[in-house]
């Protein structure tokens, strides 16, 4: 009887070279800042980038798949810095909804609009960890990639976070046992709000946030804040806080933040712009509403509510309405502002709770980023590559050998106009096409 190891040893090799992807013809964009490349190949081997150059240079190994994109642009995955998780159904938030079933659902969705990782920042019960476990124990998940700030940092009755996740802590002497928990729990980051809620509710003080800031960083963690004030930026800055999660939206910035933030080291790690938008945008009923794009992963029922007179009036008649475009066009102008001094900035939009969409809110974001004044290879730049240097994600961010192949292929070039961001041909995370 002959031995049947040569076809089990032929049969390995065939499964081996199915996870070898030949993708070819395209125009790289590869999230580095460099000029795009057309006719650009590239070798997936077990989901990560084998090889990346000319098209005309492509050897692929025998029983590779080959895939033709046939001019199309291909650019990194987008990171997105700050979102929430889980939280929201319809145009409800609350606690009850972070369900693993809830979180997938988010994952795909975000996903499905090239965000191929997302930063959940302080609203997550723990259960997000054995998910997030899952994914990085092969690397290879089949929705976008959780990092999590666990249960963010919020002053006892003070602003901030969702009742029934979010405990708060209401002394100094509070703060050590707190973050170690989070540490044990291995978080990515620490989170915490400094924000009254336009003189509404209670803030975190100071002594507080410079406790939670030097409690993270002994345990070897990043600390990003909630912010809105300017005066609150300067403190937590100067107290050696990692990001600020939000612009600077009651005044502009000015030179002794933007001197400290880089003598620091400080991120503007998400500029939240579309947050800032939403606060007014459903006034009038938003042209969005209509679009193919967005309508194709929002219910119905959220559409029509949106769309409804009495959802028009409940947000303008908000109190602070009036201010809302104001605190935008600041944001805007601080983000232009920190970009052209130097500062480190990322991307994000504070999406997942009601009325804040995932995935279709990132392409919203690239777009007032680039109204704001940016460049589109900018706001590329600030939500592939730069997003990655926050988080110290080695293997994501930019398109280039050894790293993990999360990228989306687009019909149009986004780099003439942001709004090509949202041409999308196909999603892959670790080379495999998202359904």
């Amino acid at each position: 009887m002959k031995s049947k190891l040569p076809l089990l040893l032929l049969c390995l090799a065939a499964a081996l070279h199915a996870e070898v992807k030949a993708i070819k013809n395209f125009v790289l964009i590869d999230g580095t800042g460099r000029a795009a490349v057309p006719n650009s190949a590239m070798l997936v081997d077990n989901g990560r980038i084998a090889w990346i150059g000319p098209a005309s240079r492509l050897s692929a190994p025998s029983g590779a798949e080959t895939i033709d994109l046939q001019g199309k642009y291909v650019m990194p995955g987008m990171i997105g810095l700050h979102v929430h998780l889980g939280v929201t159904q319809g145009l409800t938030q609350d606690a009850k909804f972070f369900t693993p079933e809830n979180v997938e659902k988010n994952l795909k969705t975000y996903a499905s609009y090239g965000v191929t990782s997302v930063v959940s920042m302080g609203t997550d019960k723990d259960s997000i960890f054995p998910m997030r476990d899952r994914q990085r124990a092969t690397g290879r998940p089949s929705e976008t990639r959780i990092f999590t700030a666990g249960q963010g940092f919020v002053f006892k009755g003070g602003y901030g976070g969702v009742p029934g996740i979010n405990q708060g802590i209401a002394t100094v002497a509070e703060v050590e046992p707190a973050v170690a928990a989070q540490a044990a729990k291995h978080v990515d980051l620490i989170k915490l709000w400094m924000d009254d809620h336009l003189g509404t509710q209670k803030k975190m003080p100071y002594d507080m946030a410079k406790a939670i800031i030097e409690s993270a960083h002994k345990h070897h963690l990043r600390v990003a804040a909630h912010i809105f004030y300017l005066e609150d930026a300067k403190r937590l800055v100067d107290y050696g806080i990692d990001g600020l999660a939000h612009s600077v939206r009651d005044k502009p910035v000015d030179q002794e933040l933007i001197a400290s933030m880089k003598r620091h080291g400080t991120w503007q790690m998400a500029a939240t712009l579309s947050r800032e938008a939403s606060m007014f945008v459903y006034a009038q009923t938003p042209a969005f509403l209509k679009d193919p794009f967005f309508t194709c992963c929002v219910s119905a029922d959220v559409v029509h509510t949106l769309s409804s007179a009495a959802y028009r009036e409940k947000i303008s008649s908000d109190p602070h309405f009036q201010h809302y475009p104001e605190y935008l066009k600041t944001a805007q102008e601080n983000l232009k502002k920190l970009v052209d001094s130097g500062v480190h900035y990322g991307f994000g939009t504070d999406a997942g709770p009601p009325s804040r969409f995932p995935g279709y809110f990132e392409h919203w974001e690239l777009e007032l980023m680039v109204e704001a004044g940016l460049t589109p290879a900018q706001a590329i730049a600030g939500a592939t590559r730069n997003a990655a240097q926050f988080l110290g994600a080695k293997d994501l961010g930019t398109l280039e050998k050894s790293k993990w192949a999360d990228m989306i292929v687009l019909d149009r070039n986004p780099l003439e106009d942001i709004k090509n961001s949202r041409t999308i041909h196909a999603v892959y995370i670790a080379g495999n096409r998202v359904k």
